[in-house]
């Protein structure tokens, strides 16, 4: 069976993943009696499994004539237009909206990115909001697979700061990239063998945490896969409003530390890397030290905030710092919930929400390889490197670095490239920004929207400016100029500058 799928584009896999999806919907509207949502997502298995298996059937043992342009092409067109196939039985069931409208729900669910347009409590039945959370699901799936299988051969999406060889072109200094190559349905098939029961466990493994501590199973079901896809997908408009309550934001704050590296959901994926302990890896070591110092600059802020109030309530410190914590790393791994202790923190110290940090915290972003979107930690952790080596050379102009060949790398050719990203990021904001000013958004609701996209941290628009910023109100042309903006976010600049390689296109 696993050889038959082998033998089929990926893309066409992706489809019947999609289709076969729908039945989740469908048997749970059939255990709520939403009569209506399992009988058009049931229908909707049977359109796309039959449609499926037709081009299944017309495309079995194509073969491109470039691999690697047909790897990227496959991932552009996975985040353009399967979300086509998964609007079309959320729009019918939705029945009061726009196609426009469900297609950009599925974009922003499938990138992982978890921003909504129906954000209203009872817009959406209990079996759509499963419907997006598996959607946000299949996506962090694709993004775990995808980067092992196609990125990391071609070095991209981070792996490009430790990379011996050419950025984008799937050269390497290895011998064996050509073999590779020839066998990228392997790889993808290989990857997915492996990675898949530890992504189903990971969610199951949450799913029954929550339930255990009170909350209703397809709520915690929604927020365990939420978590898992750095998604932010939620039924019960946050985590503030479950049975759970603190030690269910407890157990989601562990769940989020399989988005800051790779290393801790499996070991086999230390091949390129020099850290032999998760303690050594760069990227935890990075987040700790802006998760640290984030959140004690935020309590420090809170804590001069009531001192001046005249109201220092000590017993509340406490909570100050477990709300600022876990709203702190919930944005760095670009996931965005909000803990339900951070308001209660704002209304306490009567200080307005620090929007910036939040904004700078998802622009970094998680871990290389992760479902996390944004920068990536293992960038900056180079920049910082670099800068470091500089500030010594000021002091010490002969002196050595040191550290080895893979040292010298990261401060060198790993340091430009990620300076390129960062510039290609920040070019990014401004187009993106620019586009939707045009379109009649504001300005601040333009950055925070820019940034929300491109780092596939949909919720900050809720969170990160002085009033709330609601999707469902901006124009029609906005919503495509952000839903291109999360596919740009979730792919990189670097992937799709790759595509358009010339290399590429020689025959």
């Amino acid at each position: 069976m696993l050889a038959s799928l082998t033998k089929l584009p990926f893309f066409v896999v992706l489809m019947g993943l999609g289709a076969l999806l729908m039945i989740v919907p469908a048997a749970h509207g059939a255990i709520l009696d939403d009569f209506n949502t399992m009988r058009i997502f049931f229908y909707g298995m049977i359109l796309f499994g039959i449609l499926t298996l037709l081009v299944g059937l017309a495309t079995a043992g194509y073969s491109p004539p470039s691999v690697v342009r047909s790897q990227l092409v496959t991932l552009a067109a996975s985040f353009t237009l399967l979300p086509v196939m998964f609007a079309i039985p959320f729009y019918e069931a939705v029945e009061n909206t726009s196609f426009l409208e469900a297609w950009f729900e599925m974009v922003s669910c499938f990138t992982t990115t978890g921003a909504t347009l129906y954000d209203a409590a009872g817009q959406l039945t209990p079996s759509l909001h499963l419907w997006r959370a598996l959607v946000a699901w299949l996506g962090g799936l694709l993004i775990w697979v995808t980067a092992l299988a196609i990125l990391a051969p071609m070095n991209l999406g981070g792996f490009e700061v430790r990379a011996v060889g050419r950025i984008g072109t799937g050269v390497s200094a290895g011998p064996a990239m050509a073999g590779e190559q020839a066998a990228s349905a392997e790889r993808l098939a290989r990857y997915a063998q492996e990675l898949f029961p530890i992504y189903a466990g990971l969610t199951l493994s949450l799913w029954i945490v929550l339930m255990a501590l009170g909350d209703v199973p397809d709520v915690a079901l929604v927020h365990a896969m939420a978590t898992l896809s750095t998604s932010g997908i939620t039924s019960v408009n946050g985590l503030s409003n479950t049975v759970s309550g603190f030690w269910g934001e407890v157990a989601v704050f562990v769940f989020f530390a399989f988005a800051i590296s790779r290393l801790t959901f499996s070991r086999q994926l230390r091949r390129d890397t020099d850290s032999r302990t998760l303690l050594t890896d760069p990227e935890v070591l990075v987040a700790v030290v802006l998760i640290g110092s984030v959140t004690l600059l935020l309590f420090v802020r809170h804590f001069f905030g009531v001192v001046v109030a005249d109201e220092p309530l000590f017993e509340d410190f406490g909570v100050s710092l477990w709300g600022a914590l876990f709203t702190v790393t919930s944005f760095l791994t670009t996931t965005g919930f909000e803990s339900g202790y951070w308001s209660d923190t704002i209304t306490w110290v009567g200080l307005p929400t620090p929007g910036i940090f939040l904004l700078g915290l998802a622009l970094i972003g998680g871990g290389v390889a992760t479902t996390a979107g944004g920068a990536k930690l293992l960038r900056v952790y180079a920049l910082f490197r670099h800068s470091e080596r500089e500030m010594a050379q000021l002091l010490h102009p002969s002196s050595v670095g040191g550290g080895g060949r893979a040292a010298r790398r990261i401060r060198k050719q790993g340091a430009y490239v990620s300076w390129v990203f960062f510039m290609l990021l920040s070019l990014s904001v401004t187009v993106v920004m620019l586009l939707l000013s045009l379109t009649g958004v504001e300005f601040e609701a333009a950055m925070i929207l820019s940034v929300a996209s491109l780092s596939t941290t949909g919720p900050l628009a809720a969170v990160a400016g002085e009033a709330p910023i609601l999707y469902s109100e901006i124009p029609d042309a906005a919503k495509g100029i952000l839903a291109a903006a999360m596919v740009l976010g979730r792919l990189e600049t670097l992937a799709l500058i790759a595509l358009f390689n010339p290399d590429f296109w020689r025959q």
